[in-house]
């Protein structure tokens, strides 16, 4: 018995200083489809990357040359209308970002170039499962080096009109508290709480489609959104009922599908969070104005360092260096 005990205890404590680790893809990752608003046709190559290198989106040239290149950070979001738009002072880089951040955040992807050559990321079945199951069979590898993670330090929230958003400190690990109501008997209020981990995100969250109601299809026509959606990628609620024949892949994937969304917009901080995050009524303008105002407060939040099967507090007072190292600023 104390041999098996000793045993098992090892294989733990390989298991948890692996899980401190930093990752990356052991392959190449390539997905190919249309954009949710723009329509248009885009293929997306997610590359391995160094330690300590983040996630960064490139966008090829038309002609297929090394085009623009940026480091994927809260301060990289230029709109937040309907999707969240990554870009620079030159303009838009790429849109709808938030579902291959939500993939690469969920699996504990540290290090990534996401590759693309078009001004959208697909939007595949309109979930994050499709870049899952692309990831997974690319397959990771761990780096030589402890991962690293921003402890929120104390409460930070935002209000927008109805909307309520906060990040609460956490012992440990990373809780999305997700509420949602839409005036249609088909959503009505909806409640998630989740500590999201790899294994809850691929279960639980992962396979949630973005949706929409058909009362606004021509609105969002019309001002030039939505171009690509179809029930092959989106939820389609009418007043009585969902319109995709196959219906609902969860009871309650609206707000599921809310979380996924707030776990890729969260992913922009540059490093995996500690702490919770609570948002009522929200979306990606919500998210991202949370994550800016923690950002903005350097004694809301610090850079810890999973040393072993420990943490290593970095020091709050080093706020311009840290933001550099977390790639916050980029």
């Amino acid at each position: 018995m104390a041999a098996s005990s000793q045993a098992g205890s090892g294989s733990g404590m390989k298991a948890i200083m692996k899980a401190a680790r930093q990752t990356t893809l052991r392959d190449c990752a390539t997905l190919t489809g249309i954009g949710v608003h723009s329509g248009r046709l885009a293929t997306l190559t997610i590359h391995p990357a160094e330690i300590n290198s983040g996630v960064t989106f490139l966008r090829n040239g038309v002609d297929g040359s090394r085009g623009r290149e940026i480091r994927a950070g809260v301060r990289a979001v230029t709109a937040t209308e309907f999707a969240t738009v990554l870009g620079d002072t030159e303009g838009p880089l790429c849109s709808t970002a938030e579902h291959v951040l939500a993939a690469l955040s969920g699996l504990n992807i540290d290090n990534a170039v996401v590759e693309i050559d078009g001004p959208e990321v697909p939007i595949m079945d309109g979930s994050a499962a499709p870049f899952v199951a692309a990831i997974e069979q690319a397959g990771t590898v761990t780096l030589a080096a402890p991962r690293r993670y921003i402890r929120v330090l104390k409460p930070v929230g935002v209000a927008i009109g109805d909307s309520m958003g906060e990040l609460r400190p956490r012992a440990k690990g990373f809780r999305v508290e997700i509420e949602i109501a839409f005036d249609n008997p088909l959503v009505g209020r909806q409640v998630l709480n989740l500590e999201v981990t790899p294994h809850s995100f691929r279960r639980e969250i992962a396979r949630a489609r973005t949706f929409g109601f058909m009362r606004d299809v021509n609105r969002l026509l019309n001002a030039g959104y939505a171009q690509g959606a179809s029930i092959d990628n989106t939820v389609v609620v009418s007043d009585d009922r969902i319109v995709n024949p196959e219906g609902l892949r969860f009871a309650d994937e609206f707000v599921r599908h809310k979380a996924l969304d707030a776990i890729g917009d969260l992913a922009l901080a540059g490093l995996p969070l500690i702490g919770t995050y609570r948002s009522v009524r929200g979306g990606h303008k919500l998210n991202h104005a949370v994550l800016s105002a923690l950002m903005e407060d350097p004694s809301a939040w610090a850079v810890v360092d999973a040393s072993g099967v420990g943490e290593r507090v970095m020091g709050a007072g080093r706020g311009v260096r840290r933001r550099s190292e977390a790639g916050i600023a980029a």
